[in-house]
């Protein structure tokens, strides 16, 4: 469950913050009574079922032909 902050804590206490959303914290900061944002851990396994959802995706694209170039010709 989100532990809730108001945004002037949050700001005095930031990098204590940071580090318990790195260990799994997770954060709402509150301004004025309202809820303002979310401070979340990353979801790395989502990062990488991305990547690989376009890698996939990518290798379904037609193959074609780039002309003849070298390496040189990219940076003349």
């Amino acid at each position: 469950m989100d532990k809730a902050i108001s945004a002037s804590e949050a700001n005095r206490h930031f990098s204590e913050m940071l580090r318990e959303v790195q260990d799994g914290e997770s954060y709402v900061v509150m301004s004025r009574g309202r809820a303002v944002a979310r401070v979340v851990p990353i979801d790395r396994g989502g990062e990488r079922r991305t990547v690989k959802s376009l890698i996939e995706f990518l290798d379904t694209l037609p193959r074609r032909h780039g002309g003849q170039w070298t390496r040189d010709s990219l940076y003349d």
